[in-house]
């Protein structure tokens, strides 16, 4: 099997539009959340968001691109982009053949659908659709633009697991290079869901919070008043590469994935297992991958959403795997972010991998009253960031459908 190694990394958050920005505001303790600009919220019951800061796609992209293409793919080939050029990536050099794309997105072209359709409804029944509907629309589209973009040849596909799916991306790049069915891989996700459709849809299911006085803490993880998500948008890409493919091109190492897991809960449409079942083995296969013990893990990134059911179960599932170890940092970086759904999964692996690369724990913000089971068992790395020597990091993320994927991180040692 290959050594699986990180040389590249890209971000576009509420909280940054670069990995820099993005890793700055993290480790500050910087809050997203603010009022929906998009639409008119004024009948809806949760009015804010995360949304991307002063983004103008025409600082990344050209107009013609642009047009052709949805924000969720606008998002992921800015991300991909500033990860190619970390990695200092010269494609002409390389065999194309073996350097592929697995990308993922929960909602893809959302707002394509929705503009689209609300033009067909107000119409005169005429279908007048784009040209360009399907191919803005389709969830696959954004690893086929990368794709294109970059001539690149190798294996590609999109991922869809809800709010897994990134890191389900993730850990398939891992696999098919540690396979040696691929020298290279760009992958991580993206998502645009501040649509009327996305907000109103979640909004139904109470997933949302209704924090409209207060959103800059409304999201607000493993505290006893939470009430739901605050739903986020962006983009986060990843280079992996099999490690003799690295040290070949000179490129510089900044992390080494350790092992994946993937589960499921079996249990319900949207809601989690209430003892965290799939959680529980979600991280316990990956666990099994990486050959390590409950013990060795120094940081875990939570799924957690700051939903109810959510939060609580991911707890007792961490609980039965690690047990009472102080000694274990857990953050929830959503409480800064927001939740950007399939994207969440990208984003929160590059928070594991600058977390070993800089042995910094980004902190959860915004809780004050923790779970009163809990929160005497771990370190829950409450209002600032905490220097700690991080050798292995856990992300977890969880997704409708009960989907379970879990990644691991480790720090570089030739």
């Amino acid at each position: 099997m290959k050594r699986v190694v990180v040389t590249g990394l890209g971000a576009l958050t509420p909280i940054g539009n670069n990995m820099n920005d993005f890793w700055k505001s993290l480790v500050s303790g910087v809050c997203g959340a603010g009022p929906i600009t998009r639409f008119d919220t004024a009948k809806f019951k949760t009015r804010f968001a995360c949304e991307l800061k002063n983004f103008n796609p025409l600082d990344f992209i050209n107009k013609a691109e642009a047009r052709k293409y949805d924000l969720f793919t606008q998002y992921a080939v800015i991300a991909a982009d500033e990860a190619i050029a970390d990695a200092h990536i010269n494609f002409d050099e390389l065999n194309r053949n073996r350097i592929g794309v697995i990308w993922g997105s929960g909602n893809g072209g959302i707002n394509t659908f929705d503009q689209q359709l609300t033009e067909f409804v107000l119409g005169d029944g005429t279908p007048r659709f784009s040209p360009f509907f399907i191919p803005r629309m389709i969830v696959d589209i954004a690893s086929g633009v990368i794709s294109i973009r970059h001539g690149l040849r190798g294996v590609n596909f999109a991922t869809v697991s809800a709010c897994a799916t990134s890191n389900t991306a993730i850990i398939d790049a891992f696999n098919y290079i540690k396979w040696g069915k691929a020298d290279m891989i760009i992958t991580g996700g993206s998502e645009a869901p501040l649509t009327q459709s996305a907000v109103g849809g979640f909004s139904a299911t109470k997933a949302l919070s209704t924090l409209n006085e207060n959103p800059q803490i409304a999201s607000r993880p493993f505290d006893i008043q939470r009430d739901g998500f605050v739903m986020g948008e962006g983009a986060g890409a990843i280079i992996l590469e099999d490690l003799d493919h690295a040290k070949k091109r000179g490129a510089t190492i900044i992390a080494e994935v350790a092992g994946g897991g993937m589960a499921a809960d079996a249990y319900h449409l949207t809601g989690t297992h209430p003892e965290g079942e799939g959680a529980y083995l979600g991280m316990l296969a990956a666990l099994e991958d990486a050959n390590l013990t409950p013990a060795d893990i120094d940081y875990l990134s939570a799924h957690a959403t700051s939903t109810q059911q959510g939060d609580i179960s991911e707890l007792k599932a961490a609980e039965r795997l690690f047990g009472a170890q102080n000694n274990l940092n857990i953050s929830a970086t959503k409480s800064m972010t927001g939740h950007l759904l399939g994207a969440a999964g990208a984003v929160e692996a590059i928070a594991c991998i600058k977390a070993v690369q800089e042995n910094i724990i980004p902190p959860t913000i915004n809780s004050t009253a923790i779970e009163p089971a809990f929160k005497d068992i771990f370190n829950f790395t409450l209002h600032n960031a905490q220097q700690k020597e991080t050798r292995y990091a856990m992300n977890n993320t969880f997704g409708f459908g009960g989907h379970i994927a879990t990644s691991i991180f480790k720090k570089y040692i030739d």
